[in-house]
């Protein structure tokens, strides 16, 4: 998804998110809607529909009266989180392998194609973005609404550290050999492998587990700092 092709609102959330978990924004900070505006060049709506997303993805708290303000990151609650996510991933790569169709897994091809020129022009947004898609078509294949819902919202939630873990060296390109390993088990119809090569895509375990937790320590260090 080129820049162009998001709206203000995603460009804003974007912009916060990376303020928000790379520390330039810390727990607690108020969000001033009329200064983003401003700095932003966008109108009202844009910025209360990316203080939802926020809020959506725990980022930040609304608080009645008082104004938005970026949240504290809990660490424990976001490894938790990237379990259930892993077992939700998996389930729908064992379904998607079973109930796939041709169409649906030309879309899935032509995903992992543009993550693949993502991922050699270096761009962690645009990888990202296309990520996204190369997963909600393994939802849709499921052919599990319910799944794929649930599968959708808790990916929403972890949006902000999905991204974040791109920014770990050499974490773009090997999520890309992975995305090669569900792709061929999903087109081999290999229902099991396709629900452990997502599983394992998706959580976050070993050296990625340190990486994740130093990336997470990074965006607390200023608390501690000035605190």
């Amino acid at each position: 998804m080129a820049d162009t092709k998001r709206s203000n609102a995603q460009k804003l959330r974007d912009s916060l998110e990376d303020d928000i978990i790379n520390g330039r924004r810390l727990p607690g900070e108020r969000l001033d809607p009329e200064e983003l505006g401003r700095t932003f060049n966008v109108s009202r709506t844009p910025v209360r529909e990316a203080f939802q997303q926020l809020v959506a993805s725990g980022l930040v708290t609304v608080s009645p009266k008082k104004g938005t303000f970026v949240a504290k990151v809990g660490i424990d609650q976001l490894i938790e989180m990237f379990e259930v996510m892993a077992e939700l991933e998996g389930m729908c790569g064992r379904l998607a392998a079973r109930r796939i169709s041709e169409p649906e897994l030309a879309e899935l091809q032509a995903a992992h194609q543009r993550c693949e020129a993502a991922a050699l022009a270096g761009d962690t947004d645009e990888y990202y973005y296309e990520n996204e898609a190369f997963h909600d078509c393994i939802y849709a294949a499921s052919h599990n609404t319910f799944l794929a819902s649930e599968a959708r919202q808790l990916k929403q939630r972890l949006k902000p550290y999905r991204r974040l873990q791109l920014q770990v060296r050499q974490r773009m390109h090997n999520s890309l050999n992975e995305h090669q390993t569900i792709v061929d088990a999903i087109t081999q119809g290999d229902a099991a492998l396709a629900q452990q090569a997502l599983c394992d895509h998706v959580l976050i375990q070993g050296e990625r587990f340190s990486d994740f937790v130093a990336s997470v320590r990074r965006m607390e260090a200023p608390i501690s700092q000035t605190g």
